[in-house]
């Protein structure tokens, strides 16, 4: 059912975007009670706004610490308008209804990363602010709980499309964001009183799922800005880094961008700024909400350009100044500056039936370099083919890459198939414009039969990678030998599981 608001209890850190909202909220003729920094913002932009302390008859006291953690206050928010019983105290102690409550936090984990001062940290922890979400969340058949300006322009549009009223699926929404918000800011400060602790994680791969971290994250980076690093954050941000450092020595600039563990985009080329417009290029589509990862310094022009797309992570050796004033616009955004280019794990591990897997990381690109085919390579396709090989190491199998001046124009993964992965691969680099012509292909693992090479000889391609090792490794070769191509066997599988 729909609710009209009557009234609002605004009380926020940051004042960013809440002008628009106010002017909504008074033209609407909605009482809007307040406190402290953000009442003299409203009244200095001539909005008229009631003071908390005209309704707890308290002012603020403990040099801010207590504003709004009264019965008067809380009645307000909690006060069920269905329950009779409700209604009659509210009236009997004159606690008005309060029907939009916009409330942000304190900075906490801002403050962490910028000092190490104990007093200030501590002073961050908001203690009103999470406790007025709550019991607006908590009460959302009534009330509508704003805890992120983030959720501003969804409101104002609600305000203005339904002037004034929202539905109770709409309530719903805005109080399950806001618990999200109260659970990170909650492990957030859980996680700096227990450093070196295992880290509890908002939730696993699915929200259901609960999960932590045990380990030592400050030895692989340092984070600069955003939020708390989820557990699928966390799992790409281990492919990103693992993929950059066998990129560690290379002289150009080496932009990829990760998408579910698979490089769905990477680039070499002279200038960081070209190397991720070639990343991009290679698959803007999927570069949605992706980990960024890069093997030089991020600078402002790179930054301006990165700043136009939605990304969850950056990850870098370092950054420029002036890059990072841009990048920081989003303050939910994480970027990361790694302390090695070169960090990798010694083994790997994972849980599996009633134990543990373990095993070494996947070190190199190639065991030998055997030229098979009729031709030797010319020296492009060995860059090339050198750098693809590198790139279908970081696919899940069964796993293609395709290409073509150090810049990947298509690729195929995690098919049942190697004949689906290829045409995957060719689907993607038709999808984006791509000649293929000149193009190389690199395979994690063997070619059992020659079919794949005659697809990518048909598609353009005339230079092959492959670990070989199959009973039927003569079929692929002769092929090759008998229609002028080249073809490189490493005895290096890469599968990747």
């Amino acid at each position: 059912m729909q609710k009209k608001i009557q009234s609002a209890l605004i009380s926020v850190f940051y004042k960013d975007g809440l002008e628009p909202i106010a002017r909504q909220l008074q033209k609407l003729g909605i009482t809007i009670y307040s406190t402290g920094g953000t009442q003299t913002f409203l009244e200095n932009l001539g909005i008229t706004c009631v003071p908390v302390e005209s309704l707890t008859t308290y002012p603020s006291i403990l040099g801010g610490r207590v504003k709004t953690l009264h019965p008067v206050v809380f009645g307000a928010i909690l006060g069920r308008r269905y329950e009779a019983q409700d209604l009659q105290e509210m009236q009997e102690y004159k606690i008005p209804e309060i029907d939009l409550v916009i409330v942000d936090l304190y900075p906490f984990e801002e403050t962490l990363r910028n000092t190490s001062e104990e007093k200030l940290i501590i002073e961050k922890i908001d203690i009103g602010g999470p406790s007025m979400i709550r019991a607006a969340a908590k009460n959302f058949k009534d009330v509508t709980v704003i805890a992120a300006k983030e959720s501003y322009a969804d409101l104002e549009k609600l305000l203005i499309d339904q002037e004034g009223s929202t539905t109770i699926e709409q309530r719903r929404a805005f109080a399950a964001k806001a618990f999200e918000v109260v659970m990170h800011y909650d492990i957030a400060i859980s996680n700096y009183f227990n450093p070196g602790a295992e880290k509890v994680l908002r939730y696993g791969e699915n929200p259901h799922q609960h999960a932590k971290f045990v380990g030592d994250l400050s030895g692989v980076f340092e984070q600069l800005n955003g939020k708390e690093l989820s557990y699928n954050n966390l799992v790409d941000v281990d492919a990103a880094v693992q993929l950059i450092a066998d990129f560690s020595d290379y002289q150009q600039a080496v932009f990829a961008i990760i998408k579910h563990t698979n490089v769905c985009g990477v680039a070499a080329r002279p200038t960081v700024k070209t190397a991720w417009d070639a990343a991009l290029a290679g698959d803007p589509e999927s570069a949605f909400g992706g980990v960024l990862v890069c093997n030089q310094t991020i600078d402002a022009a790179t930054a301006e350009a990165i700043n136009e797309i939605f990304f969850e992570v950056l990850i870098a050796p370092s950054y420029e100044e002036a890059a990072l004033t841009i990048l920081k616009t989003k303050k939910n955004r994480i970027l990361l500056q790694l302390h090695k280019k070169d960090f990798k794990t010694a083994s790997m591990q994972k849980s599996i039936l009633n134990g543990i897997l373990i095993q070494d990381t996947d070190e190199g690109n190639f065991e030998k370099w055997e030229e098979v085919g009729a031709r030797a390579c010319t020296e492009t396709e060995k860059e090339n083919l050198a750098f693809a090989n590198i790139i279908c190491k970081h696919l899940k199998s069964n796993a293609i890459a395709l290409v073509k001046d150090k810049q990947l124009v298509g690729k195929g993964c995690g098919q049942t198939s190697r004949i689906d992965s290829l045409r995957q691969a060719i689907e993607k680099a038709k999808q984006f414009n791509f000649d293929l012509k000149g193009a190389v292909l690199a395979s994690d693992a063997f070619f059992p039969f020659n079919d794949c090479v005659q697809i990518a000889h048909a598609a353009g391609m005339e230079a092959f990678i492959q670990p070989g090792g199959s009973v039927r490794d003569k079929d692929s070769v002769e092929y090759c030998v008998n229609n002028g191509l080249a073809m490189v066997m490493t005895g290096t599988r890469h599968f990747k599981h």
